[in-house]
């Protein structure tokens, strides 16, 4: 039995298959490209209710090697989502006893977070340290216990209902943005294909199943083959552009931007990785890093430029700041020139008092 089968715990109900999803590929590539390395730092999906997310999400889980999905309550502690150390056991034996937590179970699966916006913000610290490095460490009164915790972390969230800080939000690897689908033939494609799985759940599945085994495949293989491809020279120089023109805060970007961009060729089962691949995953990764109207000017990216170049740059700025500073204040006019008239019995300040 494998990843693509049925569930191997006939009380857990049956997941909608992943090559099934209708009209998701972005979603789709971002939860294949954490999949393939889940060192990305996990995927963020942002959108209004009923947009397929946690269905996307069940669907992943269940064509990685475990096959689990591991859910995070909103009301859990930090102890039930990173474990517990029995300390009186730790002084008494001197050996520490564990008490494995969510982080430790989602082991090699999928760690998925609903309403992640409403979480406490140590908890989704502790999440993305561990969604990033792969591993977690509990420490209590000078105890400490570590254990591998590589898993995928699938974070989702309605806007409607508040955003993460931009300390945290910045942290998750990618992000997707789903929104509302307004095409008749795609909304009337995504339901015909709900109705018949709940209509017959075996029977739809096993008419995605070759799909379903054909994706396990190609994510095995794309794990293989990821530590054998590098960057070359031009990849860097388009992902350092990128960020750049994105105005991004730090190199945590381009660092990401690199890795998707590994995944998806490892994905591909390309022999190296391209300017192209750097392209098809930036969105993801820029989405929520991007700062628009923060990017640098052409003289702070082109310093060795001429005078004649500054001072035309320079008259540019002072026309747009102008332009900005005329639109932001509600009902303002320009000052314009107007006529004077002399007033009787005002003795005018250049006549001479005789």
């Amino acid at each position: 039995m494998n990843a693509a089968s049925e569930p191997r715990d006939p009380s857990t109900r049956a997941a909608f298959p992943f090559t099934a999803l209708v009209g998701q590929a972005p979603l789709q590539q971002a939860l294949l490209l954490a999949a393939i390395d889940p060192g990305l730092g996990g995927v963020l999906v942002s959108g209004p209710r009923g947009t397929a997310k946690s269905t996307a999400a069940r669907a992943l889980a269940e064509l990685l090697p475990e096959g689990q999905l591991i859910t995070l309550p909103l009301g859990a502690s930090e102890d039930r989502l990173i474990g517990t150390l029995d300390i009186e056991s730790a002084l008494r034996d001197g050996a520490v006893r564990f008490s494995p937590g969510l982080l430790a179970k989602a082991h090699r699966g999928v760690l998925y977070v609903d309403e992640v916006n409403l979480l406490p913000d140590a908890l989704v610290d502790a999440l993305l340290d561990a969604a990033a490095s792969g591993v977690n460490t509990v420490e209590r009164d000078g105890i400490s216990h570590s254990h591998e915790a590589s898993f995928v972390l699938i974070g989702t969230m309605n806007p409607e209902e508040g955003e993460l800080r931009p300390q945290l939000i910045d942290r998750f690897g990618l992000m997707v943005e789903l929104e509302n689908c307004f095409d008749p033939a795609v909304r009337q494609q995504i339901v015909k294909a709900r109705l018949s799985f709940d209509l017959d759940p075996p029977a739809f599945r096993a008419a995605y199943a070759p799909q379903q085994a054909a994706q396990v495949q190609r994510i095995r293989a794309a794990r293989a083959a990821l530590p054998g491809l590098g960057f070359d020279d031009a990849v860097h120089a388009h992902v350092s552009a990128l960020c750049i023109a994105a105005a991004v805060d730090g190199l945590r970007a381009d660092l990401v931007m690199l890795r998707a961009a590994r995944a998806l060729a490892a994905l591909e089962q390309a022999a190296k990785v391209t300017t192209g691949h750097v392209d098809q995953v930036s969105e993801a990764v820029l989405y929520h890093r991007r700062h628009i109207g923060n990017a640098p000017s052409q003289q702070q990216r082109s310093p060795e430029r001429g005078e004649e170049g500054a001072a035309s740059s320079n008259e540019a700025d002072a026309a747009n700041a102008a332009a900005t500073n005329q639109e932001s204040e509600w009902g303002y006019l320009p000052p314009e020139p107007t006529g004077i008239t002399a007033v009787k019995g005002v003795i005018p300040l250049t006549a001479k008092k005789r």
